[in-house]
């Protein structure tokens, strides 16, 4: 059943057009007011993100529609019922009834935006010369409308989120599904039940899998589904792979391997795994028994992460035994502290321009050539003396760090690029 937003209060025409004039002052503050905003749900609300980069670009993109919505409803006087609910913010509700995520945190997150938006007000009216009767006329509108727009909005997507949990329990939230969160969350309980109804043993190894799609169009779960056969068969399972959809775009699988797994090269899978080109995959390490059927789709949650980070190099077949993959994912999950570090270690060479860009690249290649000039120069297809002088350059000035931190540094860098990098 549509649902209709409550009339605005009458107010003069003086008081409209103030309004309206607040409105256009923060549209071109809009990008600060959204990162603000989004950075405090994220503070705030734990549940909005559970540590994975989607659910954080959604985030920042619901915030960044309904922002935009009610700003040019104030802007251009539009009256609330002749908006329409942001595509965004409808979507990012579906995704967190897709993941179970608890609808009180979406509807909390609203109230911090209709809190936020308000002390906007507050702080933009201080600075007009307004007399106090209008002052407070104004004030009592603004606050009005967006209250007006916050009670339909919310009302709305918690109607979207129930029609999809609904939805979402009907066709994935089985009896397996329940089996195998349980199983994560404490592997030393319900080992019987799990079993003896997915037919799926925990006393033998076990490779963690999480298949996704990055396209903009929502995949099929039997896509993800066959992606994971087809993983299973590569890797040499000893039994059918045990799966269970998060959401439309995600799939969490495991590959039974015995009690002698076969050794993992990601760098072979790549070769012999042929995806459709908007699908992807991490793993974690093979590991053994229950706990091991909890870690290792920790650590395929872990590649994942870093996987999915805006500017990641990472391939379609993405390892948490890869290189520099598990460093980067301790580090991504406190952004704020990993950017402070990095910018420490690396001092200019943090900075997010093209020429540190390529003295990054040549240090971090030098180190990992074992400090040669001669093979850092082949494998960049670079003079030798074009490599020591970068190598030098990128190396001067006072270093209160060693050597190691800077290559740790340097590959942080390769994998989460702008998002630790000084603008």
């Amino acid at each position: 059943m549509p649902i209709s937003p409550r009339q605005p209060p009458p107010a003069s025409p003086e008081v409209v057009a103030v309004v309206a004039r607040m409105g256009t002052q923060l549209q071109a503050q809009k990008t600060e007011i959204v990162d603000a905003m989004s950075a405090t749900m994220a503070r705030e609300i734990a549940d909005l993100l559970a540590t994975d980069p989607v659910l954080r670009d959604m985030l920042w993109e619901s915030v960044e529609s309904n922002v935009t919505t009610i700003l040019y409803g104030l802007s251009a006087s539009v009256p609330i019922s002749h908006l329409q609910p942001p595509s965004a913010a409808v979507e990012y509700a579906r995704r967190l009834a897709q993941r179970g995520i608890p609808p009180n945190s979406l509807v909390r997150a609203y109230h911090m935006g209709q809190n936020d938006m308000i002390n906007l007000f507050y702080s933009i009216v201080e600075e007009i010369e307004l007399s106090h009767e209008l002052t407070i006329e104004v004030l009592r509108y603004a606050s009005a409308l967006v209250y007006e727009y916050i009670d339909w909005i919310s009302q709305y997507v918690f109607d979207v989120y129930e029609r999809e949990r609904n939805l979402w329990l009907g066709t994935a939230g089985n009896i397996r599904s329940a089996l195998i969160h349980s199983v994560l969350r404490d592997p030393r309980g319900g080992a019987d039940a799990f079993e003896t109804q997915t037919g799926y043993r925990l006393d033998q190894h076990h490779l963690g899998a999480v298949v996704w799609t990055d396209a903009e169009k929502a995949s099929t779960p039997a896509a993800l589904d066959s992606v994971a056969t087809g993983l299973a068969r590569a890797v040499g399972p000893t039994g059918p792979p045990l799966s269970t959809a998060v959401d439309q775009e995600t799939l969490w699988a495991w590959i039974p391997l015995g009690q002698h797994p076969p050794r993992l090269d990601t760098a072979s899978l790549r070769e012999s795994l042929s995806l459709p080109a908007d699908l992807r995959i991490s793993l974690g390490l093979p590991a053994e028994g229950a706990h091991g059927f909890q870690r290792s789709h920790e650590q395929a949650i872990a590649a994942y992460e870093v996987a999915t980070m805006q500017h990641s190099p990472t391939s379609a077949i993405v390892g948490f035994g890869d290189r520099g993959i598990a460093l980067t994912s301790l580090l991504a999950g406190n952004l704020d502290s990993t950017r402070a570090w990095v910018g420490e270690v690396l001092g200019r060479l943090a900075d997010d321009t093209e020429n540190a860009a390529v003295l990054r690249q040549t240090l971090r290649t030098f180190f990992a050539t074992g400090e040669s000039h001669l093979r850092t120069a082949e494998q960049l297809n670079l003079h030798r003396n074009t490599v020591k002088y970068r190598v030098d350059k990128a190396l001067a000035g006072p270093r209160i760090h060693d050597r190691l931190d800077i290559a740790l540094a340097l590959q942080v860098c390769e994998f989460l690029g702008p998002t630790v990098l000084r603008h």
